[in-house]
């Protein structure tokens, strides 16, 4: 009768290792669920880097498809994706920088040595809206749509495997969605 107990050991051992299978190879490491997906992007009121006297808020994302880019100065990931974010400005592509938890002085050294990608950095200094994004950590890049919609949120560096597989396709499909 408690020959059934001999093998509770072994189905322990099993169901772990189904979990340890699934835990390693069946989900994508950089796709975290965020609650903002499909909906706007939080209100904001803050500062430009370059233009420290200009006020930005979420409207100024509206009317065209961007790649929203949080990074920062202090962030080694960062600076192995910048190369690449360059190379997508000169293509055409559309990105704004949420400067996140950085010394101005520092971030704009930063710019002035690797070049600036961006249509305009949002400073965002006591990283609330960050906060407000769901954001992890730096790097990480949502992608807006025309009304100012977040549609994607890719975690760490934008490569070309990144962009070409994950958020081009997306891209070009806002692109082409007419607004009313």
């Amino acid at each position: 009768m408690k020959r059934w107990k001999l093998f509770l050991p072994l189905g322990f051992f099993l169901t772990f290792c189904v979990l340890l299978y699934i835990g390693l190879f069946m989900e994508d490491k950089n796709e975290l669920p965020s609650m903002l997906l499909d909906k706007p992007v939080p209100e904001f009121s803050l500062k430009k880097l370059q233009q420290p006297e200009q006020t930005v808020t979420e409207e100024a994302l509206k009317g065209k498809v961007v790649l929203l880019n949080v990074w920062g100065s202090w962030c080694p990931a960062c600076k192995v994706e910048h190369p690449y974010l360059m190379q997508l400005a000169r293509e055409g592509v559309n990105i704004v920088g949420v400067n996140y938890k950085d010394e101005r002085q520092a971030a704009l050294e930063w710019l002035d040595r690797l070049q600036n990608p961006y249509l305009f950095n949002i400073v965002d200094k006591d990283g609330k809206l960050g906060l407000d994004l769901g954001v992890y950590g730096a790097p990480e890049t949502f992608l807006i749509d025309k009304k100012g919609v977040i549609r994607y949120k890719h975690i760490g560096i934008i490569d070309a495997r990144a962009w070409n597989e994950e958020l081009k396709p997306r891209y070009d499909a806002l692109q082409k969605e007419l607004v009313p």
